[in-house]
Order: structure tokens, then C-alpha cells, then sequence
């Protein structure tokens, strides 16, 4: 690289590092100085500036709004995920969640959702399309695919209000024991983006999860895309060596910790089973 680029590259982060402090020093919702103010303080130019800010925008940090400038953006979402053997639970994430049906069917299993369900493609499954919401903000939008076999009186209030796994068992005799969930990055298409309130093609987290009684039946199949400038996830980790593995816990790499970052692998347990979405 250039020297050029390379103080091109160093200015951009000093810019960056310098609006993070303001950040940090401010609250959700406050304004922050005009970009013509923080360019004649920070003595760089206009494209320096925007390239630092649409970095913080793109990661959820600030806010633009036309016409008016520039805000704090809301604090993120956080959900912590620990794990808990003797049952499927685990901390709610933060704020008052909701739900917004957006269709409500019953259509044929398919191919690739009734591999998952164990299902003839022919098999009947109940789809439902739900909008997140918390604190009255979409978050979420989440796609279930339940088998119909087992919830032959499902109701669109159910999917709307309280735990939909009470519901499940509580309603229809279906206990959930155990899920098992990936989680990607990916951005929103247009349809996507105006539901949940976000520019198109704005980082998302995409989740899939597929859920079983207790007898291993497979339950439900179901991905969703969650805004990726309000939701995070925390992943809690035992270190040093009075940490304990499971049988089934994953060896290699750990997310977020360098390979060979500790001698002994038995001296980290990661405790990041089950369910990150909670299902209301």
C-alpha cells in the first residue's frame, strides 16, 4: 500500500475513533455535530468524514435522518446465551417483545422443509409469517414451519401473544425439549427491508433452528432475519482450568478466540446450547 493510502486509511480511523468517544460520551437519541462542524474540527475532508460515519451507521452506532443530521442510535438488543441441561430456557432478550401475524397457512411440507420435518414433501405443515417487535420496533421476521400433524388447532392468536412453546404444550400436548440454531450474517432484500424499517441490503443475522420433542420428533423448522444494527448476541465462556467440557461440546477453534490461544483445550468451556430466539 501507499503511503498515501496508508494516511488515507489511519486519517479515516482517527475520525472514526473520535466520533466513537463522542458516542460513548452521549445517550441514545442525542445529536451529533453537523459534518461540516466535525470536518472543521477534526481538519479533514468531507469524503474522509462519511466514509468513518457509514461505517457507524452500517454497524448500528449512529443514526442518520435527512434533513435533520445525525443521532446516537438506540442501544442493541442483547441476548445471552448460557446453557441449562435440564431444560430448554434461557434469559429472555432484553426489552417487550411482540408479534405481528403476517400469514397464516397450510400448505405442503416440500422437499427441502419436509427433510428437515421428517415429512413426506405431500405432508401437510402450518406456515406462519411473524413480524418481531420490541418495544413497538420491528426487529425480527421470522418464517415457522410446524408440522400440521401436531397442531391441528393452532390459532392466529397463539402466534400473536404468549410463549408459543406454552402454547404447543400446554394447548397441544407437544413438549419441546431440545433445538438446534445456526447463525449467519446476510443482508435484507427490498421486501425485507421495508417490514422491518432499514435501507435495502442492510446487515442482518440470519437464524435457522430446528426443534424437537421429547421423544427426538422434529417439532418445527424456522428461519428468520433479524436486524443486524439492533441485535446482538453474547456468548458466555468459562476459562482456565477448572472449566469442565461437555461430551458433545465442539473442539477446534472457538468463535472469536485464536487457535492455540490457550495450551490445554480443556482449560475453555463454552456454554452456548440451545435457543438463541425466544419464541413468544
Amino acid at each position: 500500500m501507499s503511503a498515501g493510502g496508508s494516511g488515507a486509511v489511519l486519517k479515516r480511523e482517527r475520525v472514526r475513533d473520535y466520533i466513537l468517544e463522542l458516542i460513548e460520551s452521549l445517550s441514545p437519541g442525542d445529536a451529533i455535530a453537523s459534518e461540516r462542524s466535525l470536518c472543521a474540527s477534526l481538519d479533514v475532508s468531507r469524503p474522509t468524514l462519511r466514509a468513518a460515519v457509514d461505517e457507524l451507521v452500517a454497524a448500528g452506532l449512529l443514526v442518520r435522518e435527512h434533513g435533520r443530521g445525525m443521532f446516537v442510535a438506540p442501544e442493541k438488543i442483547t441476548q445471552e446465551l448460557v446453557s441449562d441441561q435440564r431444560a430448554m430456557v434461557l434469559p429472555r432478550a432484553s426489552g417487550a417483545w411482540s408479534s405481528r401475524l403476517l400469514e397464516f397457512t397450510t400448505i405442503a411440507a416440500g422437499a427441502r422443509v419436509g427433510r428437515k420435518l421428517r415429512l413426506s414433501p405431500a405432508a401437510d405443515i402450518v406456515y406462519a409469517a411473524r413480524l418481531r417487535l420490541v418495544d413497538g420496533v420491528p426487529m425480527a421476521i421470522e418464517h415457522l414451519h410446524i408440522r400440521a400433524d401436531l397442531v391441528p388447532a393452532l390459532t392466529a392468536e397463539e402466534l400473536e401473544t404468549g410463549d408459543l412453546y406454552d402454547h404447543l404444550r400446554d394447548g397441544h400436548g407437544v413438549q419441546v425439549s431440545e433445538a438446534v440454531q445456526t447463525m449467519e450474517p446476510t443482508v435484507v432484500s427490498q421486501a425485507e427491508a421495508r417490514l422491518l424499517g432499514v435501507p435495502h441490503l442492510s446487515p442482518a443475522l440470519l437464524f435457522e433452528r430446528l426443534t424437537s420433542d421429547t421423544g427426538d420428533r422434529p417439532v418445527e423448522y424456522v428461519h428468520s432475519i433479524y436486524r443486524g444494527d439492533r441485535y446482538r448476541i453474547v456468548s458466555r465462556l468459562t476459562l482456565g482450568p477448572t472449566a469442565t467440557r461437555e461430551p458433545t461440546a465442539p473442539t477446534g477453534h472457538l468463535p472469536g478466540i485464536p487457535p492455540g490461544a490457550f495450551a490445554q483445550p480443556e482449560s475453555v468451556a463454552l456454554t452456548t446450547q440451545g435457543d438463541v430466539q425466544p419464541a413468544r
